[in-house]
């Protein structure tokens, strides 16, 4: 298997207590009368069967030819590409070389859940009236209809095989607003972006930040669809501040499954716009723009990084029990974001992100904990020093900035021809492609971190870690937070568990890229990272029993995923999914109405 230190990754889990799935839909019609909906409205609508090549009913020739003219011949069959080894290697590594192919998506797989597959048909969208064509189209047909954005989802998503996949890639316009009014809210104005669906986080902040200097609540890797990260809630390294992505949609253009092009916010079809914020993506139609709330840009953010061993067990829990303590008295606040983990053999990494607070003061606030590392030589080995570096926040997206001051931190896009402002950052390389052998979330209440409570995590911590690197996202879970990004956020379709945890953790482990015709995956391996996975997630499951978990970096298998992703909002979706998609035209792993969709 090699050397497992080498191999841990960050990123997984589930929690797995008794969601009674016949409750919902027994309350689904009574919900929807609730909600204003038509009564009759229920979960047990006759669910859409799928036609697939070679089955009676599969589009003839003449009809596809119909459909390409009315999309303006933007249709097209869907075909890999063609790699020699050398290219695969360098080009499946490239996120924006995936992205401009309709045939891959940005994971390759799922162990023993999804392979990327290429669907049959691609309509490479221009605007909602090209969408609304390829919805007619596979509704009229009954064809298996996938979605893709940016194409991130480690669920498969946006993929399908022997489907007519609608990929809104070229709907990249991006506009600015000294001050924006949803439409019909009477609401205050206020400084906002509107995006197209097809655009990726970089070229959001590069407009909104770096050239306009103001913020926007996004992604940390940069290559990440806007439309699929705040259906899917939407977390960024600064959540604490500003709350989660969904929580700053403002109005959305989507295209449901009836064909209709609709503006919804607060007030136009307030139950469908509510489903969007958190309530998961490719579930309620095609959304083809996105306005979210901007914010003021605060003068500085910096990065913290620390690597340290210890040389026992007794030393490693002196360790963490310290972290935790100073993690309770002087992190959890609006200022700091991402990540803590623990790994095998005592070993102890800090990859935090910090804003709105000068270098100084970010340091003043380690500066215990590094005593106590610096004051044990015998116990404690510093495989990195711990570090400090700051610069103005509006360069934070800036990748000539970053690579001038921080060399190798950002990876530009080598393709002859390619954006030259592209590119993402080297600690998403990893990410790229990866074939998921196992990943793992879950929320940590921020009662863990009561002084009676922490032996207990940090036990629970440690424990896990024995089996894999298991990592704090501290920028994950809101508790800590400011009081406006919580407040806006329980607006949202997320797990209020969220609203109440001061961290998310994740457990996981990828592979190489595993696409048709490519890398073959050692099966046996691969199962062996994921018994290390569960084993380390149930060390800290024990402590959280009832915990739930983040829709985006959840279990493939993950057995009670309606309540562990949203909660007490599930009913309600289910019955908001009964009123747009009653046929389930709309069909997505762990996506609401699947489990009554064929």
């Amino acid at each position: 298997m090699g050397d497992q230190g080498q191999r841990e990754r960050n990123i997984v889990t589930t929690a797995r207590s008794g969601f009674d799935r016949r409750a919902v839909i027994n309350g689904l019609a009574t919900t929807a009368v609730a909600l204003g909906f038509p009564a009759g409205v229920s979960g047990t609508a006759v669910p859409l069967a799928r036609v697939r090549p070679g089955d009676a009913g599969w589009p003839v020739a003449d009809e596809w030819a119909a459909l390409g003219r009315e999309v303006g011949d933007r249709l097209a069959a869907v075909t890999l590409p063609d790699l020699a080894p050398a290219e695969a290697t360098t080009l499946l590594k490239n996120p924006y070389y995936i992205r401009d192919q309709a045939g891959l998506t940005q994971s390759s797989g799922y162990l023993d859940g999804w392979r990327s597959t290429p669907s049959a048909y691609v309509v490479r969208a221009r605007d909602a009236a090209d969408v609304a064509a390829a919805i007619r189209f596979a509704a009229r047909h009954r064809l298996r209809l996938v979605v893709k954005g940016g194409g991130h989802s480690y669920l498969g998503g946006s993929n399908a095989s022997n489907s007519l996949l609608i990929w809104t890639r070229d709907l990249e316009d991006i506009a600015l607003h000294d001050t924006f009014v949803p439409a019909g809210t009477g609401a205050a104005p206020v400084p906002a972006v509107s995006v197209g669906a097809g655009c990726i986080w970089h070229d959001v902040y590069d407009r909104v930040t770096t050239k306009g200097g103001r913020y926007v609540q996004g992604g940390g890797c940069v290559t990440v669809g806007v439309a699929g990260l705040v259906q899917g809630g939407g977390f960024g390294s600064f959540s604490k501040a500003f709350g989660l992505a969904a929580a700053n949609l403002l109005e959305a253009e989507i295209v449901t499954a009836d064909g209709r092009v609709r503006t919804v916010n607060a007030a136009n079809d307030s139950d469908l716009f509510w489903a969007l914020k958190g309530g998961g993506g490719g579930t309620w139609g095609v959304i083809t723009r996105l306005t979210l709330a901007t914010h003021d840009l605060p003068m500085t953010a910096g990065v913290v990084r620390w690597r340290v061993h210890a040389t026992s067990d007794a030393a490693f829990r002196d360790l963490v029990t310290a972290f935790v303590a100073l993690y309770a008295a002087r992190l959890m606040t609006p200022h700091w974001g991402e990540q803590v983990r623990l790994m095998t053999r005592r070993r102890f990494e800090v990859n935090m992100l910090f804003q709105g607070i000068e270098e100084a003061t970010a340091a003043a606030a380690w500066a215990d904990l590094n005593a106590l590392v610096a004051a044990r030589p015998a116990d404690f080995v510093v495989d990195e020093p711990l570090t400090f570096a700051a610069l103005p926040m509006r360069h934070l997206w800036n990748g000539d900035f970053v690579a001038a001051h921080m060399p190798g931190a950002v990876v530009r896009d080598p393709r002859a021809g390619a954006n030259p402002a592209h590119w993402w950052w080297a600690g998403n390389t990893a990410e790229v492609a990866a074939f998921w052998h196992g990943y793992e979330s879950l929320w940590l209440p921020a009662a863990l971190l009561d002084p009676t409570a922490q032996g207990r995590l940090v036990d629970a911590w440690i424990a896990s870690a024995q089996h894999w690197s298991a990592a704090f996202h501290f920028n994950k879970g809101l508790a800590g937070g400011a009081a406006t990004a919580r407040a806006a956020s329980t607006a949202t379709a997320m797990n209020p568990q969220v609203l109440d945890a001061f961290a998310l953790v994740i457990v996981a482990m990828d592979g190489d890229p595993a696409y048709p015709g490519f890398t073959a995956v050692d099966i046996a391996d691969a199962r062996d990272d994921r018994r290390r996975i569960a084993a380390a997630m149930a060390d800290l499951r024990h402590i959280v029993p009832d915990g739930g978990s983040y829709l985006s970096e959840c279990n493939f298998a993950l057995a009670d995923w309606q309540r562990a992703c949203w909660g007490e909002h599930a009913l309600r979706l289910e019955a908001i999914k009964a009123h747009y998609d009653p046929g389930g035209l709309f069909l997505v792993h762990h996506g609401i109405g699947s489990a009554r969709s064929a």
